[in-house]
């Protein structure tokens, strides 16, 4: 399995692609890129979403990590893996998804809201869990999950974006996922990838200013 402390720890943002469309697909995983997050997510219950996983592995070869997210069932992570996935993402703590992914040794970001939820990613052999919905819950909220759960760690999905992308680390989380958030909608439309990779630029930088 991956070590996916490390690379959260080198990749503090997960750039998710969900609905972006094949013919911009690489230029928009490139902009984000050169801006300095290499770590994605292809949500699977997105069109050309195993094309696009396969598309982005090849362009990118080892510079990148090529996740795929929305994992529910066995039968979607059996297919994102056979395209290339390095890794998979999941809305929630399904245990067959957990069995599947510990017995092939497949790397997971499980989703997790409540105690219960992380008892069972634990027990599975998964302590990097995806808190989602993140920015629904009150501040300290993975402070407490840790008190008992204290070998966890948590990346915080859904309802981030620049203006509160530094409260979610100054609460513990050792990563955040941004979807539409992660580039200007004009940038995307225009086109202009250079704009977006700016923007993507001053995500990490508020990131390391509040450090």
């Amino acid at each position: 399995m991956l070590n996916m402390k490390q690379i959260i720890a080198e990749n503090p943002i997960l750039a998710i692609m969900r609905n972006v469309p094949k013919e911009i697909a690489i230029d928009y995983a490139k902009a984000i890129s050169d801006g300095g997050v290499k770590f994605f997510e292809v949500a699977l219950n997105s069109k050309d979403a195993l094309e696009e996983i396969e598309m982005l592995k090849n362009y990118f070869g080892e510079n990148a990590y090529i996740g795929a997210g929305t994992a529910i069932t066995v039968e979607r992570a059996e297919s994102a893996v056979k395209s290339g996935a390095q890794f998979l993402l999941a809305p929630s703590t399904d245990i067959d998804v957990l069995s599947w992914c510990a017995k092939e040794n497949v790397s997971i970001l499980p989703g997790a809201l409540t105690p219960t939820d992380v008892s069972t990613c634990v027990r599975y052999g998964f302590n990097i869990i995806k808190l989602f919905p993140a920015g629904d819950m009150p501040n300290g909220y993975i402070k407490s999950l840790k008190g008992p759960f204290d070998d966890t760690d948590y990346v915080a999905i859904g309802g981030v974006n620049k203006d509160n992308i530094s409260d979610f680390f100054k609460q513990g989380y050792i990563g955040v996922g941004l979807g539409s958030n992660i580039l200007p909608k004009e940038a995307v439309l225009k086109r202009d990838w250079a704009l977006a990779s700016d923007y993507v630029k001053s995500l990490l930088q508020k990131i390391k200013e509040n450090a």
